[in-house]
């Protein structure tokens, strides 16, 4: 894998500042901000799951004041890049897990730019491999659980190419050291995703660990999909929405019935080549430069997606038809940033662009003018994204007995 961004995905995207960030927070209820605290799932005997009669937790005589040591190694595989997430827990007898310490790393482009050569993705595996062995210790290896799940990147490839990428890095997997498991490499589908998202969130804020603590919601805008998830705070509203949008969810003793749903193509370079009239995955026809007045007037370059590259160049934007945006500080932004877009040629050319996306994008969810969102990306210095969440329902699924199948 390539460490250097190229001129498109997440190197465009961040200029944007506080506007764009990879995921927008919304607090649906009041938003309650905790005091550094570190508490997490209430899972059982989280240090009592075994594989081969390896148990997942620290080894012997490591830990230290009753304390138990544990890690967890998670991939988070997107459609703009492949990332790593170093977990490092601390559990004491009867009590939930904290967590200790995040290594974060990640590479570009994502796995999906590696389709047709997949011979090529394992360089990027193997160098944040060699991450993760030199931020654990030896004597954790074989006990510290690894996964990757992929995201929208893979999930817009054929299933055909993406099984293959899947089955390269598996195989890479198994010559670690780590814990692997039969279903360590897999594609998260969008709910799950933005599941995942929902539990991160609302642990690092500390909503998770007192019962009638008011949750946060969440919208996650990736590169491929957008995420919407919440608690719901009525009955209507869970009796309302279509069954497939209503996720169970058991945690802290506790049930959760979460609204949750993923939008396919409408992740934020998904929304760029739609915006710009490209097909995903499709380069465009006869090689024809795509035009379009949300670029800077007078702007020409090229712009790489899904292992395609575009000729793009924007045209003279009409004033009086730009801009009609009706989303709070995300109207303001855009219309500011729409009509200076010369300033913003060389920099990051696709601004007013996304910004206008968003703004349409909340405006479609149906977020009221006045509604505050809480934007960022790490909180108490830990990425939010799905990563965490999704490795410690992982865990919890290791430690729970297997149901037994009929033969």
């Amino acid at each position: 894998m390539r460490k250097t961004p190229n001129n498109g995905n997440l190197k465009m995207a961040y200029p944007l500042g506080l506007f764009v960030c990879l995921f927008i927070y919304v607090a649906y209820i009041k938003w309650h901000w905790a005091s550094a605290t570190q508490a997490f799932f209430s899972i059982t005997e989280v240090a009592a799951g075994s594989h081969r009669n390896q148990q997942v937790h620290s080894p012997s005589g490591t830990s230290g004041h009753d304390q138990e040591v544990f890690y967890g190694i998670m991939f988070d595989a997107g459609s703009t890049g492949t990332r790593i997430h170093i977990f490092q827990f601390a559990q004491k007898p009867r009590e939930t897990p904290t967590l200790l310490h995040e290594t974060f790393r990640a590479l570009e482009p994502g796995l999906s730019a590696y389709a047709d050569d997949i011979e090529k993705s394992t360089q990027g595996i193997q160098e944040l491999l060699d991450v993760a062995k030199q931020e654990i210790p030896f004597d954790f290896w074989k006990v510290t659980p690894l996964v990757l799940k992929a995201t929208a990147g893979l999930r817009l490839l054929p299933g055909e190419k993406a099984q293959k990428l899947l089955k390269k890095v598996k195989e890479v997997f198994k010559a670690s050291p780590f814990l692997v498991m039969e279903d360590c490499v897999s594609i998260m589908n969008g709910t799950d995703e933005g599941v995942s998202a929902w539990i991160t969130v609302n642990f690092l804020t500390g909503s998770l660990k007192s019962p009638g603590r008011s949750s946060v919601g969440m919208l996650d805008l990736g590169g491929g999909s957008t995420q919407i998830t919440f608690l719901p705070s009525t009955e209507g509203t869970l009796q309302l929405s279509p069954a497939r949008y209503i996720t169970s969810l058991q945690m802290f003793n506790r049930t959760y019935q979460l609204y949750s749903y993923s939008y396919l193509g409408l992740g934020l370079m998904s929304a760029r080549l739609l915006l710009l009239g490209g097909v995903e995955g499709q380069p465009a026809k006869d090689g024809k430069e795509l035009v379009s007045p949300c670029l800077p007037a007078g702007f020409k370059g090229e712009w790489e997606h899904a292992e395609v590259t575009y000729k793009i160049s924007g045209e003279k934007t009409d004033a009086e038809k730009g801009g009609d945006l009706v989303v709070g500080d995300f109207e303001i932004a855009a219309k500011y940033v729409c009509r200076t877009m010369e300033t913003h040629t060389h920099s990051s050319p696709f601004v007013c662009m996304d910004l206008t996306y968003i703004s349409f994008l909340l405006q479609e969810f149906g977020f009221p003018e006045n509604k505050v969102l809480k934007l960022t990306r790490k909180i108490d210095d830990v990425e939010t994204s799905w990563a965490l969440g999704a490795i410690f329902h992982y865990i919890d699924s290791l430690n729970k007995p297997k149901e037994p199948t009929n033969q």
